[in-house]
């Protein structure tokens, strides 16, 4: 067996704002596993600026990885630990190698076209005019769940953004999400959360920044909408400590991004401890390309959240490798009459 990586570089079709800057490109690396004739694909996706893995020795750890491949699976993980876009690389390039159809490593209903997968449809940060544009083009392409990032334009005029949905669709036909990528302050925060609570929204994500593990414990026991913790989850690896830091702040969800949080394995960690505290949750990429979508979407499925998820990133680059992965009327479609394209 051996193994080889690549870095890929992701240009956004539109700059791309959030409370933490805006993005333009998104750097990737796909791992590549080689055993006789066939071929495992996998995506490390690296998030500048947020992953706990961002650090000098990146790929130094892919390089190592590659050398050390026809080792134990488990020891490989254990070792990787601090990288958990690289333990998610490594989970999916091993899957995709033992498979026939390297990219259909969960096969269900949704790799034969015969389900989809409930999504909800972002809407990024910038001027009024542009986010109202965003909320249009979604509920016309039939979206019913809509995520607003907020926390980085004048809060007063998120709230009208959030007013004239409401004007015009009930909580009934629109779902609501806004994610603050704790943007706002913990002396203000339930202050806002209680005007937020006006327009029936569904859940906010990280409200405060992470690591104010008192101040989001108290947020969480008073607030008027559910809080999703989100970053809160990034870099917390034992999971004793996984488990007080739910036991500790009580969320009413979490959301997972397996590039963040240790991928599958480090995912189901969070599930299994969140579910026995009733704790809900849902599954959101992480600006991955293609390759890493379609893991997330399929192992997803595979868990019977019937939750809109946050899957439609897809389509946000210019150069995504091509797939079957399709976004239609509100739904993460796997269209198997079209083929992968993955010229590396």
């Amino acid at each position: 067996m051996k193994a080889t990586y690549k870095k890929y570089l992701l240009n956004f079709k539109q700059a791309s704002g959030t409370s933490r800057g805006i993005l333009k490109t998104k750097e990737t690396y796909f791992l590549i596993i080689y055993d006789e004739e066939k071929i495992g694909y996998g995506e490390c996706g690296l998030f500048k600026g947020l992953s706990i893995d961002d650090r000098p020795d990146y790929e130094e750890k892919l390089q190592w990885l590659c050398a050390n491949i026809h080792l134990d699976k488990e020891y490989l993980l254990n070792e990787l630990i601090q990288f958990p876009s690289i333990q998610f690389g490594l989970e999916q390039a091993l899957l995709s190698l033992k498979k026939d159809n390297s990219f259909e490593i969960f096969p269900s209903n949704f790799t034969k076209s015969k389900d989809a997968i409930n999504i909800n449809g972002l809407i990024w940060m910038g001027s009024e005019a542009f986010m109202k544009q965003q909320i249009s083009d979604k509920l016309k392409a039939g979206f019913s769940t809509i995520k607003m990032k907020i926390g980085a334009i004048d809060f007063e005029t998120e709230l009208e953004l959030l007013k004239s949905i409401r004007k015009e669709f009930s909580s009934e036909q629109i779902e609501l999400r806004v994610d603050a990528n704790g943007a706002f302050n913990p002396n203000i925060a339930l202050e806002r959360l209680k005007k937020l609570s006006e327009f029936k929204i569904h859940s906010i994500e990280q409200p405060i920044k992470q690591g104010q593990i008192e101040e989001m414990a108290d947020l969480c026991s008073k607030t008027p909408i559910p809080i999703a913790l989100d970053e809160e989850l990034i870099g917390v690896f034992n999971v004793t400590k996984k488990q007080e830091l739910l036991q500790t702040i009580n969320p009413q969800y979490i959301i997972l991004k397996p590039s963040l949080v240790g991928g599958f394995k480090g995912s189901l960690e969070w599930i299994n401890l969140a579910e026995k505290q009733q704790i809900g949750w849902w599954i959101t990429s992480a600006l991955e390309s293609n390759i890493g979508l379609n893991a997330i979407a399929q192992w997803t499925y595979s868990l019977g959240n019937k939750m809109p998820q946050g899957l439609g990133t897809g389509s946000l680059f210019t150069n995504n490798i091509k797939s079957p992965l399709e976004v239609k009327k509100g739904y993460l479609h796997y269209n198997n009459t079209i083929n992968w394209k993955v010229e590396l």
